[in-house]
């Protein structure tokens, strides 16, 4: 049995929704304190706490866990500068915890969601799996600690992880059932649908005079749906024997803010209004994935790589629930 915690939260339910299809037996563990209930339809479903060693043990005590999936981590680059506190207790104490409990009950297969952040400034594109790391923001410090501390516990105590680098997740499940739906949402493509819409005000860019072709952050945006399948991909290869991996995720394709503006407003048939403002810390200017090993090793291919495909998927979802879950 699959656990997967902070299966409510945006990807994770996506990775839910994937593994109740494929008929795989699985359990969702979330805290609801930024996943929706309604996000997991009739998956089993526990209420509890990633940095509580009870909360986790009495899972493990009573379900035939064997993979864990990892997706309970605060990921608002702009908050953990203002609050590191909050990222380093719950992105790397609360793993630590959820991996001694793990430990404790023998499970030996993790598959841990990271991020392209752990590399900070790229020093060249695509960036590959062995580039440097030199995080910019405490999100992605607390996150490359759990990458190094994964790979102590694979040393020390033969816990074979696979860490899923994801560069930027956008869209929503394709027949609309789910989606995104952040309180704060910091997310670029809700956030411009939103503006577009009028249920919020203008899109702020931040930063417009980065070196780039029109000074805006180029991102490598990846389907959320295709991030799912390599979930699954990424469990499958560890329960066929696979040793502990680093995976980069993305398009390798990056596309400018300016250019996620233009799509949306397209796609959505109102222009998304917004107001330049500065840089904010943390953000390098591109971030573009080579994901040449997760297509040799795990067989994944992106479906859905054209940006459109992406934002017509978000809003189609967005569009079906203004109110997001209505949870909030």
């Amino acid at each position: 049995m699959i656990l997967v915690v902070g299966g409510a939260g945006y990807i994770g339910s996506h990775v839910v929704k994937q593994l109740r299809e494929a008929q795989l037996p699985h359990l969702v563990f979330d805290n609801l304190s930024s996943g929706h209930r309604a996000s997991v339809g009739d998956s089993p479903f526990v209420v509890g706490d990633l940095r509580s060693r009870s909360d986790l043990d009495e899972v493990f005590d009573t379900h035939p866990i064997d993979v864990v999936m990892h997706f309970a981590a605060h990921i608002s680059v702009g908050e953990s500068v203002r609050e590191p506190a909050k990222y380093f207790e719950n992105n790397t104490v609360g793993v630590l915890t959820l991996l001694e409990s793990m430990r404790a009950y023998k499970v030996k297969q993790f598959v841990f969601s990271s991020t392209a952040a752990v590399f900070g400034e790229p020093e060249h594109l695509p960036i590959e799996e062995e580039h440097s790391k030199h995080p910019t923001s405490p999100y992605g410090t607390s996150k490359l600690m759990v990458e190094q501390m994964l790979s102590a516990f694979d040393h020390a105590y033969g816990l074979h992880a696979v860490v899923l680098r994801y560069f930027n997740a956008a869209g929503a499940a394709r027949d609309g059932t789910i989606g995104e739906d952040h309180h704060p949402e910091e997310h670029l493509i809700p956030l411009a649908i939103a503006a577009a819409t009028g249920r919020r005000g203008e899109l702020r860019v931040f930063g417009t005079d980065y070196p780039t072709p029109d000074g805006t952050c180029v991102r490598d945006y990846v389907h959320v749906e295709d991030l799912a399948d390599a979930h699954l991909r990424a469990a499958k290869y560890l329960r066929d024997g696979g040793v502990s991996r680093e995976f980069n995720l993305g398009n390798g394709h990056g596309f400018s803010v300016r250019e996620v503006i233009d799509t949306v407003s397209r796609v959505v048939g109102q222009q998304v209004p917004y107001q330049e403002a500065d840089r904010r810390p943390g953000d390098p200017a591109q971030l573009i994935a080579s994901s040449d090993r997760a297509r040799s090793e795990l067989g994944w291919t992106p479906r859905y790589p054209e940006l459109a495909t992406i934002v017509g998927d978000a809003w189609r979802w967005h569009e079906r629930h203004p109110q997001g879950y209505g949870d909030n």
